[in-house]
């Protein structure tokens, strides 16, 4: 369960209509900075373009130490915290929270979701109403720099990507201090356990447990 219709329900995002026409998630990565550009000239009277090709709606909080890069939209109810990084090519949904220290890049935030605490997300695809708890990140780049490739079971499926962090499903859970790492896949439901290291696939109504062990939801 890896294709974008199962991941995601498309209706709790403004990138659905973009998302409906790849496969697989992360082939959509190389085209948000675009899409962001073209809904935010889209955009209506709600939202305020406060610097170039930075879009935010009226009802959003955003600190004054948080630093916003170009391009980004920050979706209606979203409340981005004391020095939140986002270094640009972010598209947040509704009712969000980016937190302190918190550094986006290359990102959709489905509608309300949670990075409140210390994550870095990169390269990435935060489903409806996941969270990832405080200190949790993706990581987006393999050490020995080669191709990420996805690994589900037995089967692999190369990217082409050199940068891809992590797909999380509608309803995600990430413990504390979790490193998901190049090419991860959360499926709906799924839970990580903290301080996990989690790699390849991990099917919906999941747990993944102290090493790595898979169990499905009672």
């Amino acid at each position: 369960m890896i294709t974008t219709k199962e991941l995601y329900d498309l209706d709790h995002t403004m990138a659905g209509a973009y998302l409906a026409k790849y496969e697989y998630p992360w082939q959509a990565l190389a085209g948000i900075k675009e899409l962001i550009q073209e809904l935010g000239a889209k955009l209506g009277e709600d939202y305020t373009e406060i610097t170039p090709a930075v879009w935010v709606h009226k009802t959003a909080k955003i600190a004054p130490t948080a630093y916003l890069g170009a391009p980004c939209i920050i979706g209606a109810g979203t409340e981005v915290r004391h020095c939140a990084f986002i270094r640009g090519s972010a598209l947040v949904g509704e009712n969000c929270v980016v937190g302190n220290s918190v550094e986006l890049k290359n990102v959709i935030l489905f509608d309300n979701v949670q990075v409140p605490h210390y994550n870095y997300v990169g390269d990435s695809i935060l489903g409806y109403k996941s969270h990832m708890g405080a200190g949790s990140l993706t990581s987006n780049v393999k050490s020995d720099k080669t191709l990420v490739v996805v690994k589900n079971g037995a089967e692999r499926i190369p990217t082409g990507l050199k940068k891809f962090g992590a797909m999380l499903g509608d309803h995600v859970e990430v413990g504390c201090n979790s490193v998901l790492n190049p090419g991860t896949i959360v499926g709906r439901n799924s839970n990580i356990y903290p301080t996990s290291c989690v790699r390849g696939v991990v099917p919906a109504d999941s747990i993944w447990k102290t090493g790595g062990v898979i169990v499905k939801k009672v």
